[in-house]
């Protein structure tokens, strides 16, 4: 049993690497960290931070097919129980279509997908 993240080096990707180190936790499994090549070195600073929580993190650089594809294809991976990713906010107009990545990843993915945001303080 194994969690899958895709990782990007912003706020999103962040929020989806610490929900990710939750559910290992919670679950008691380890996590696969997937990001593009060139996110790499904030990728593994990040999952060597979340190493400390105890949970045992891979990481893996995004084949050429691209982070889509390299996250479907991990969700078939026998084992795999849930595929998490960060989702960026978006105007009223942005909502009517999700990003072409999250899109397809939601659409084919074989396991559970879960989409988070990361937390904005409330203003005021």
């Amino acid at each position: 049993m194994s969690i899958v993240v895709g990782y990007w080096p912003t706020a999103e990707g962040r929020a989806a690497l610490r929900h990710g180190v939750d559910e290992a936790l919670h679950h008691q499994t380890d996590l696969l960290v997937i990001s593009d090549p060139g996110d790499a070195p904030e990728r593994d600073r990040d999952a060597k931070a979340a190493e400390v929580s105890g949970v045992t993190v891979t990481t893996r650089n995004a084949s050429d097919a691209g982070m889509a594809a390299e996250l479907i294809d991990a969700s078939y991976v026998e084992g795999v129980t849930l595929l998490v990713m960060g989702l960026r906010r978006r105007s009223p107009v942005g909502k009517l279509l999700l990003g072409s990545i999250s899109q397809q990843v939601l659409l084919d993915a074989q396991c559970p997908v879960v989409a988070v945001k990361p937390h904005v303080s409330a203003v005021g």
